[in-house]
């Protein structure tokens, strides 16, 4: 997908987060936006799912409540990215860099994650996420969770 393209999508997408008449929620659902600068871009609320995103820059990018169910996401930097609320429900985020991400209240359900690969300095995640999502971790360290 071509950059007018997308700056078109993104113009309409701001129009409905705004409520104003002409506006639509952005649907790049199964696009291919591999390598995709998209910094800083507000993209929340988006239907992204089953998107190629792989390699895009989503620094700083609002992706507040997208659906990035499936989405592509290895090696993607997502640095100070906000997904609160966002569904990576069975997204591949092998090799992104989330450092300093929100993920408070993301759904991270059956996401493929390569610890070693992935950068998660300072990511915002609560407890009961890591619970849930590095369970098996916590109990093949052994880490006390008190």
């Amino acid at each position: 997908m071509n950059r007018n393209t997308i700056d078109k999508i993104l113009k309409i997408h701001k129009k409905w987060l705004m409520g104003k008449v002409g506006g639509f929620r952005a649907d790049l659902s199964g696009e291919n936006l591999s390598g995709a600068e998209l910094s800083g871009e507000n993209l929340s609320r988006a239907n992204l799912s089953e998107a190629n995103l792989s390699w895009a820059n989503l620094s700083m990018a609002d992706l507040t409540g997208a659906d990035l169910s499936g989405a592509n996401l290895s090696g993607a930097k997502l640095t100070m990215a906000n997904l609160s609320r966002a569904n990576l429900s069975m997204a591949n985020l092998s090799w992104a860099n989330l450092s300093r991400a929100d993920l408070s209240g993301a759904n991270l359900s059956y996401a493929s994650i390569t610890l070693k690969c992935s950068s998660f300095y300072w990511v915002k995640i609560t407890r009961e996420q890591a619970d849930e999502f590095l369970g098996e971790l916590w109990s093949k360290l052994d880490i006390e969770r008190g």
